[in-house]
């Protein structure tokens, strides 16, 4: 079997205002063997949200999970209880958080909260722990690995904290690694160097990987594939080839448009931008949730609400007025 995930349907609410209010809804997706599924959007566009959902850490009080499956290696682990999912976190699905100073224990050393991980899902004694995380710094190249294993997280640069967090993520060998937008408050130079270090550590493991972010540059360079999410669903779903060289949503071709680059006549060119703001979950219009941004939209899209529909082996899009291949 080569799907490590398979997502049914996930629907996902958080309580606002004393009522229950949508976040993502009718979402499928499917991550196999040696993939890196990029997944893309404004902030507020539910990326985020789909993670800690699959990890089941969302705050149970103000929100509700569903779906009609949630299928990790070959078991469905909806609705299991939280022993269970104590065992996968880490081990079988591990995340990257977007800030490593506010992931970190600030009152361990990142060698006890790497060998934590280690002794808890590993059975490791702490000797064996402590080697093992001296040989994870290493892989993650972090210098002199046996003295940085007492060293606390606000002895490091932000670049050395998030390969501490990347080594914490791959510690078990995880089939499956979310990346949160891991290089966010990293400069343009470790920026590189992090996605260079994904990019090696996921052939050498053979995980599966979603890398979450809002930057298609980076997308372009990490993935094979790209889910585009907006307002809680995804709009449009294929190779980063297709989605660069031809994409067809609106939205993602206004995505596209926006990116720098070295066509433009003079410096001074404004960028293309994408009018509007995205919609709070709790205000969106009656159907389309792209409508009120979308240079294509008709009386069809403000009644109804596209379907996710595959238009080829490899692309799915959500929408009643494509881009068309002749266009």
């Amino acid at each position: 079997m080569n799907n490590l995930l398979e997502i049914e349907n996930l629907k996902v609410e958080f309580f606002i205002n004393k009522k229950w209010i949508s976040a993502i809804s009718g979402l499928f997706l499917t991550i196999k063997k040696n993939e890196v599924l990029g997944l893309v959007g404004e902030s507020g566009s539910g990326k985020s949200t789909f993670a800690l959902s699959l990890l089941n850490i969302l705050d149970k009080d103000n929100a509700r999970i569903s779906a009609d499956k949630i299928i990790y290696d070959g078991i469905d682990i909806l609705n299991k209880p939280e022993s269970f999912m104590q065992k996968i976190r880490g081990n079988g699905i591990s995340m990257i958080f977007q800030e490593p100073m506010t992931s970190l224990n600030p009152v361990l050393t990142i060698g006890d909260q790497i060998s934590e991980i280690l002794i808890l899902h590993k059975k490791l004694s702490s000797k064996a722990a402590k080697e093992k995380t001296i040989e994870l710094l290493d892989l993650v190249k972090i210098p002199d690995p046996k003295k940085r294993i007492y060293n606390y997280p606000n002895h490091l640069s932000g670049g050395m904290r998030q390969r501490v967090m990347i080594a914490m993520a791959i510690a078990c060998e995880p089939k499956v690694l979310i990346a949160d937008e891991p290089t966010t408050a990293l400069d343009v130079t470790i920026q590189a160097e992090v996605l260079e270090l994904l990019k090696d550590l996921q052939q050498k493991i053979g995980m599966g990987m979603i890398f979450i972010s809002h930057d298609l540059s980076v997308i372009s360079d990490v993935c094979s594939n790209v889910a585009i999410m907006y307002c809680g669903k995804i709009i449009e779903y294929a190779t980063v080839k297709e989605v660069f060289e031809n994409p067809v949503h609106p939205y993602t071709i206004g995505l596209i448009k926006s990116i720098p680059n070295s066509c433009r006549k003079n410096e001074n060119d404004r960028l293309y931008t994408i009018k509007g703001n995205v919609p709070h979950i709790s205000d969106l219009p009656k159907g389309c949730s792209f409508q009120n941004r979308c240079d294509f939209v008709s009386e069809k899209c403000r009644k109804e609400i596209p379907k996710l529909e595959k238009k080829s082996e490899s692309r799915s899009v959500a929408c009643f007025n494509p881009k068309k291949d002749d266009e």
